[in-house]
């Protein structure tokens, strides 16, 4: 598998566990990107696991930390198992 479609597979897995925990926490997209200092069309972007080229989203670990905490779920719970390989 090429490093760009693990990474494409990582990030929808992330993106579907910031949706699911959204959804249990009974938020709007639009209060977890404002408490989480993005905007929603970015948030939209993480749950999507896109980006707005289509490329693969890649939230900065800040933006991790700061989704965990307003999602109230721990950083090493948030990310999904098993990370892509991407050193080459």
């Amino acid at each position: 598998m090429r490093q760009e479609e693990g990474w494409g597979s990582y990030v929808e897995r992330l993106g579907a566990q910031l949706h699911r925990r959204r959804i249990a926490e009974g938020l709007s997209q639009e209060t977890v990107a404002y408490r989480a200092g993005i905007t929603r069309f970015t948030y939209q972007s993480y749950e999507k696991g896109k980006s707005q080229s289509g490329a693969p989203a890649n939230p900065s670990l800040r933006t991790v930390i700061a989704l965990s905490e307003v999602l109230n779920i721990p950083v090493e719970e948030i990310l999904p198992a098993g990370p892509p390989h991407l050193s080459r």
